[in-house]
């Protein structure tokens, strides 16, 4: 019999989604009625039937117990996209859009992404990371527990190491597991312009070397479209990350297809990001080569784009994951259980697909898949309580936070009543 520290009983419905690394089915999120979870050491002890409990688990007077009557549990959530760290606002090119002027429209003119640039770039460390940690904060507060952070907006190798350096900073500060990527080529900086060679040249050869000689990300992304970079852009950036041994990404198919999911899957990429627009041979390719699709609805709402049809991707075989793509310009937001609102509404995923698409999948896309996004025994004992009595209702009754409780590796990290900060038992809570 194994002795538990913290016990979680009588949860109305207990929701373990079973990995797909070990055989989960897209539709299976592993649902126990009258459900309980035991922890021990940050970790998942056990996790069955309230009645069953103290016949698998030792409880004590030391044991920390919670009665949950009948509130929902899931694993903690996981946002595979985020744009976390960055300084400025858009609000005036969230109007120029609804007048009708395009995207790719606004950031040839020197607005878009160069505008955050701007900003960014005037911002400090410090700065960044006050500005980045009540976002992170937020995200607690709708029972995400990880968070894949992305550069980008500084594009020089000064301001790239920056917002990275904040990025590992905010993690050390905050409860939420961040994981980092390195999106140097998010765009062309405006003293590179007509220069993007040089550019492209500039990250392979000294930004790359500089991030991946301080550990300070551990994907590199590419922003691969009209107007930014080339496949053959990629081929070069993301081979050199690869050797560099920092694991690629790529938002692709944003806004024209230009084969992006077939290199993903032929650099081995964890993921491919956005998709609006990927051919039947992109998705094929993702499937065969485990690529996950990123999803990003919000995305696709603020610039009043067609979302893509997750069905294509779900009925090849490809694993969706969604996320709520936090930027200034494009999906403001960190509501992530949103994102499973409108991936049911318009993406045309299933609730169960949906819910896996915010934990399982999403950890995969952050090559965690086993250790996060699930409450299988063994994993990181991260938590979502939710005062709601059926788990559709989490995207059911959307926009609001029904997060009650939340868990990380163990430690009550967020109630709704009071926050409360705990540091790690073991290390670091960044794996």
């Amino acid at each position: 019999m194994y002795e538990a520290e913290i016990v979680l009983r009588h949860a109305g419905q207990l929701l373990t989604v079973p990995p797909s690394a070990t055989g989960g089915a897209p539709d299976d999120v592993g649902l126990i009625e009258d459900g309980a979870l035991a922890i021990a050491e940050g970790r998942v002890l056990w996790v069955g039937p309230t009645a069953e409990l103290e016949r698998h688990v030792k409880v004590t007077g030391d044991t920390g117990q919670y009665d949950l009557h009948g509130r929902v549990v899931t694993p903690g959530l996981v946002d595979p996209h985020t744009h976390l760290v960055f300084a400025g606002a858009r609000e005036r090119e969230f109007a120029l859009r609804a007048a009708g002027r395009p995207y790719l429209e606004i950031l040839a003119e020197g607005g878009g992404i160069l505008s955050t640039v701007r900003a960014t770039r005037a911002a400090t460390e410090d700065e960044l990371v006050r500005l980045a940690l009540p976002r992170l904060q937020r995200f607690l507060t709708y029972g995400v527990t990880t968070v894949e952070a992305k550069s980008g907006y500084g594009l020089s190798l000064e301001h790239e190491l920056k917002i990275l350096r904040a990025t590992y900073r905010v993690g050390e500060l905050h409860p939420v597991r961040v994981v980092p990527t390195f999106l140097g080529a998010h765009a062309v900086p405006a003293e590179f312009r007509d220069r993007k060679a040089a550019y492209v040249r500039h990250l392979v050869d000294e930004m790359l070397p500089a991030v991946a000689g301080e550990r300070l990300a551990e994907f590199c992304d590419i922003f691969v479209d009209d107007g930014v970079f080339s496949l053959a852009d990629a081929r070069k950036v993301l081979g050199r990350a690869k050797e560099l041994g920092l694991r690629p990404r790529m938002h692709a198919g944003q806004f024209n297809d230009h084969g992006g999911p077939q290199l993903a899957a032929r650099l081995g990429a964890a993921s491919a990001d956005h998709l609006e627009h990927v051919s039947p041979a992109g998705i094929r390719a993702m499937a065969k080569g485990g690529v996950v699709a990123v999803l990003l609805p919000g995305a696709a709402l603020s610039l009043g784009q067609t979302p893509p049809d997750a069905r294509r991707f779900t009925e090849a075989g490809v694993r969706v994951a969604l996320a709520t793509d936090l930027n200034p310009g494009t999906s403001m937001t960190e509501n992530l259980p949103l994102m499973m609102t409108l991936g049911i509404a318009q993406l045309k995923l299933t609730p169960e697909q949906a819910l896996r698409g915010v934990t399982d999948h999403a950890a995969a896309a952050l090559g965690r898949s086993g250790r996060v996004g699930t409450l299988a025994i063994g994993a990181a004992a991260d938590v979502a309580v939710f005062d709601v009595g059926d788990w559709r209702r989490l995207a059911y009754h959307f926009g609001v936070p029904h997060a009650e409780m939340v868990l990380i590796e163990g430690e009550v990290v967020w109630t709704r009543d009071r926050i409360r900060k705990v540091a790690p038992r073991r290390g670091s809570r960044k794996g």
